[in-house]
């Protein structure tokens, strides 16, 4: 039987790995390691149903057009569940219709991330930390995730730790450059930090 979301309507998959995500013959590990492009959200809803939201900023945008100016409402999201991530932004003319947008895209760009115990103080072979020093940039916001100790706590800016929470990250220290007091780009830094993790992990 087709899944039922929230409102109870049937989802009717229209790409080929819907179908197989629906009749469970495919897993999320899978579609990564194949590097499997998914184009639809309920993908994500049923693979990973314990995901969970967080809205990082809210702000007003505005826009010069022909009849003048036109004001909007632009939303950042994260998504995230233990090992996943996802992040997008959204327009609208109203609050609740950017952030529905922005959480649908988000998890259109979920991917897992590389936990680890990296830290020589530690050296428990958990997976409370990263497995190793990454760096991201986005903008003027640089960002360098270091491997903490058990017990350290998310040590870095209260943007970074909603980010790393929702990744199932629990200790790390962090060092930050740039007009950080950008919450967006300060986000993305981050995504774009535990992105690299992977690039760094093929060439060990």
């Amino acid at each position: 039987m087709p899944r039922r979301r929230d409102d109870e309507e049937p989802w009717v998959p229209r790409t080929k790995l819907g179908e197989l995500v629906q009749q469970g013959l495919i897993t999320l590990d899978k579609i990564f390691q194949q590097n499997l492009v998914v184009k639809e959200q309920e993908i994500i809803d049923e693979l990973l149903p314990q995901l969970q939201e967080d809205v990082i900023t809210i702000r007003m945008v505005q826009q010069m057009t022909q009849s003048g100016q036109k004001s909007r409402f632009k939303a950042v999201v994260i998504v995230g569940a233990e090992g996943f991530l996802g992040v997008a932004s959204a327009k609208s003319k109203e609050v609740g219709p950017a952030i529905r947008k922005a959480i649908g895209k988000a998890k259109l760009n979920v991917f897992p991330v590389l936990r680890g115990c990296g830290s020589r103080e530690c050296g428990c072979g958990g997976t409370h930390t990263i497995p190793f020093r990454i760096e991201g940039k986005t903008g003027s916001v640089k960002i360098q995730l270091i491997p903490a100790p058990q017990g350290v706590g998310l040590a870095c800016a209260d943007t970074v730790k909603q980010v790393l929470r929702l990744a199932g990250i629990e200790d790390i220290w962090s060092k930050t450059f740039g007009d950080t007091r950008t919450s967006e780009n300060l986000v993305k830094a981050t995504i774009n930090a535990l992105k690299n993790a992977h690039k760094y992990a093929f060439n060990i």
